[in-house]
């Protein structure tokens, strides 16, 4: 793959900045922590890193409630070190993603300020008269994603939009300023050399100006759309801003990329984010949704497949990230997590064998589970609070990274710091360290995987061919002369003839392809 097109089979890594290393004994990670631990991420294999926001935050949203997207917090470090991270990563091999958050601001940001101020701010966010006798109730009957109305009143009686917590407001990306600013953002993020951009609920930026009623419960408001006309997800309009921002990537360069978090209910929605003259890539959240189930994982890579070919586009696989369950707890049936790693060691070969790239989460490297035992009194996401103490939120997948060590911190922070989030003391042997000296080790199968990958002509961008395969069972070829075969029946399977075995998930049985286990072979 030529460096311009880097992307369409590029392997990512995302890093949860404040759970992946911590350099200055805070408990919390930082900048200066990441890059100490950039010869980890370049030792795993991968192509690039995406950082969650680090920018200045009163950290309402683990940092997407951003105030100044042109500054990092102090919680992170200082500029210096965001230059330094940039500077390190491109020495040792690794592109830099950041995230920017386009759908709304922290309500401490300069322009929400001034907008309570009645200066021409206001314009920037959706503010309107509340219905009722007095406008005492809210303009819809929105919700946010967090639980309860997606409306604040303001001291003047106006109302105010925030899809997620109140302390977000969703800015008007109608108002020619709001697009103009943040052409001016990412024209001074592409300048200091950062390679691409992960746009944040690139599915939400517009509003039906009507502002019409939902009719929604506080769980469907949270899952994708499931009619052609919803009111403030993926409206066409979103297609002529991510235009813009494709031909001001091409002033810098044909390898500056973007990828889109956009929830959609179908891949024909998604592929259109990713047309030629817009975003590069989308993640594909229907494959990370999917149950351990053939069927459905086949019907998933066949629709993903069929929509993203008719636009000329790569598709992005992702089995975690900071917002999910992880997927070793998913796929662990009744809590039974040693068969939920076995499954996701499967499901790594299953991923990196399919044509197009594909992204990784701190910590699934690591086999690391969630962590659904935390105390009520350290949980930070908003969503316990909004949902009245009913959801517990998404702490549980950013616990901070067990690196070394028998007891926490794990050298993630000096010894002796607590963590914002506690570890679990079993995590002693998940620890890299550990798994770095134990051959069966998920961190050495996912090395193992990973330079594979890179060695196999066959794999990356391209197309796949279905075998024919026992009922439960995932046959498919890339040519040339690569075959991946993964069991998810009862059953142990026959593999292929003539097939020699690159890597398996785990060890063969005789020969057989042993139940919740992947294999590559070539030259069958």
């Amino acid at each position: 793959m030529d460096s311009a097109n880097w992307w369409r089979d590029a392997v990512v890594y995302e890093v949860y900045v404040r759970s992946f290393a911590d350099a200055d004994g805070d408990g919390a990670g930082d900048l200066a922590g990441l890059r100490s631990r950039l010869g980890h991420l370049a030792d795993l294999g991968v192509d690039a890193v995406w950082t969650t926001p680090w920018y200045r935050s009163p950290m309402v949203d683990g940092g997407y409630d951003v105030e100044d997207h042109r500054t990092p917090d102090p919680l992170f470090g200082t500029d210096s070190d965001v230059l330094d991270l940039i500077a390190e990563a491109h020495r040792v091999g690794l592109r830099l993603l950041i995230d920017v958050v386009p759908n709304h601001t922290s309500d401490r940001h300069p322009w929400f300020r001034a907008a309570l101020a009645g200066g021409p701010e206001r314009a920037r966010y959706h503010f309107r008269p509340g219905r009722g006798a007095d406008g005492e109730l809210p303009p819809t009957d929105w919700r946010s994603v967090f639980g309860g109305p997606a409306w604040t009143r303001a001291a003047d009686g106006e109302w105010y939009l925030h899809l997620f917590a109140p302390e977000q407001p969703d800015l008007n990306w109608d108002d020619a300023g709001v697009r103009a600013d943040f052409e001016d953002l990412l024209r001074f993020w592409f300048a200091r050399g950062v390679d691409g951009v992960r746009i944040d609920v690139a599915h939400g930026l517009l509003k039906d100006p009507g502002f019409p009623d939902l009719g929604a419960d506080d769980e469907e408001i949270a899952q994708p759309p499931d009619r052609g006309a919803h009111p403030h997800w993926d409206l066409d309009g979103v297609h002529e801003i991510y235009r813009s921002w494709r031909k001001l990537a091409g002033e810098f360069g044909p390898d500056r990329v973007f990828v889109a978090e956009a929830w959609v209910d179908r891949p024909d929605r998604l592929a259109r984010y990713v047309r030629p003259d817009e975003l590069h890539t989308a993640f594909n959240f229907d494959f990370l949704r999917c149950d351990w189930d053939p069927d459905a994982l086949r019907a998933v890579i066949d629709r993903t497949l069929e929509a993203l070919a008719a636009v000329g586009a790569p598709a992005t696989w992702v089995l975690s990230n900071h917002d999910v369950v992880r997927h070793v707890t998913r796929f662990a049936p009744g809590g039974d997590l040693e068969r939920g790693r076995r499954r996701a060691r499967a499901a790594l070969l299953l991923m990196l064998a399919l044509p197009g790239g594909a992204y990784l989460y701190q910590g699934e490297e690591l086999g690391l589970e969630e962590v659904e035992d935390l105390p009520e009194a350290v949980l930070a996401d908003p969503t316990w609070e909004r949902s009245g103490h009913t959801r517990r939120g998404r702490d549980g997948c950013r616990v901070p990274i067990p690196w070394s060590g028998t007891a926490p911190p794990f050298g993630f922070a000096p010894e002796g710091t607590s963590t914002w989030l506690p570890q679990p003391a079993h995590w002693r042997t998940a620890t890299a360290e550990a798994q770095a000296a134990d051959p069966g080790s998920m961190l050495r199968l996912y090395r193992a995987a990973l330079a594979a990958r890179r060695a196999q002509p066959a794999l990356g961008d391209g197309t796949l061919t279905w075998s024919p395969a026992s009922p439960g069972v995932l046959s498919f070829a890339r040519e040339p002369g690569f075959a991946c075969v993964v069991n998810l029946s009862a059953e142990p399977c026959e593999l292929p003839e003539n097939g020699r075995v690159v890597l398996s998930s785990v060890p063969l049985e005789g020969g057989r392809l042993p139940v919740d286990a992947a294999v590559w072979l070539v030259g069958s």
